[in-house]
């Protein structure tokens, strides 16, 4: 629904020409499916490493007709690609719509993502409603970039009584050096033109050299300071490699110990297992 909402905009400013970023792939998908359905030129920045491990999300873009352009600078990663696309769209901005693919970047980007994700937040509100009569305890969503975590809090913020945790990938462990865990473990800095927690040494500069993207949206980066969110993370022992949900899966064995009887939980799956088919694959050396 975002991206379609996305390209209205984008034929109200008359741009004939789509740019997008994408990690998993999910976002390039949509984008570039909508793309053929109103006819428009589509091109998706991808890491180099990205498109290697997400090849049937590759096959699909193209098969779609989008031009799925290789980064190779950097960690090869969604942090270069994000970089590609905004260089590819100040260049050319009179032609050209840039469609993000999570609660990132310059304003309005963040809030628009998080507005056309609040559908997870709303249908989880009345299917709780409907199943147990009331509101969630507790709601638990793994944290990469953010959107799926923020599309299902942002219904429950003003929610006081419903408490909001985000799982973090912690990799080898948060002092292995290699992780994905910046409300962890990062500091305040900018990136892609907003201010969040980022993981970077004292010159600003990325640290994590294995990382998809080293920062977070900024909206959660607030939450965790007001204290409205927790955070935590999960190593690779308690999870599969990039398989995002499996993140927050694990925290429900340490979460659930410490709630009373009959609390109810709502765990958000952030998207189908079929993209990492082939990391699974690897990771279990079939």
């Amino acid at each position: 629904m975002g991206v379609d909402v996305l390209l209205l905009d984008q034929k109200r400013l008359g741009k004939k020409r789509i740019i997008a970023e994408t990690g998993a792939g999910q976002h390039g998908v949509a984008t570039a499916t909508v793309c053929a359905q109103y006819g428009l030129e589509c091109i998706i920045s991808m890491g180099a490493q990205d498109m290697e491990r997400q090849a049937l999300n590759v096959f699909r873009m193209r098969l779609l007709g989008a031009e799925v352009r290789g980064v190779h600078s950097g960690t090869a990663t969604l942090k270069d690609a994000t970089s590609e696309a905004i260089r590819d769209w100040v260049t050319n901005v009179e032609t050209t719509h840039y469609i993000l693919g999570s609660v990132a970047g310059p304003h309005p980007y963040p809030m628009m993502v998080r507005d056309f994700h609040a559908v997870i937040g709303k249908e989880t509100r009345r299917q709780a409603l409907e199943k147990w009569g009331g509101k969630p305890d507790v709601m638990v969503a793994c944290v990469s970039g953010g959107s799926n975590a923020m599309g299902l809090f942002h219904e429950f913020v003003d929610d006081a009584e419903v408490r909001m945790i985000g799982v973090e990938a912690a990799g080898f462990g948060l002092d292995s050096g290699k992780h994905a865990a910046p409300l962890t473990k990062g500091d305040v800095g900018v990136l892609h033109g907003a201010m969040s927690y980022l993981l970077q040494d004292d010159d600003g500069q990325i640290i994590e050299p294995q990382l998809d993207y080293p920062g977070v949206g900024p909206e959660h980066s607030f939450l965790k300071d007001m204290g409205r969110a927790e955070y935590y993370s999960v190593t690779d022992e308690e999870a599969l490699e990039a398989l995002e949900t499996s993140h927050a899966l694990p925290h429900l064995e340490k979460l659930c110990p410490t709630l009373p009887d009959g609390a109810r939980v709502v765990l958000n799956f952030s998207g189908r297992g079929h993209k990492d088919v082939q990391t699974v694959a690897k990771y279990l050396e079939v």
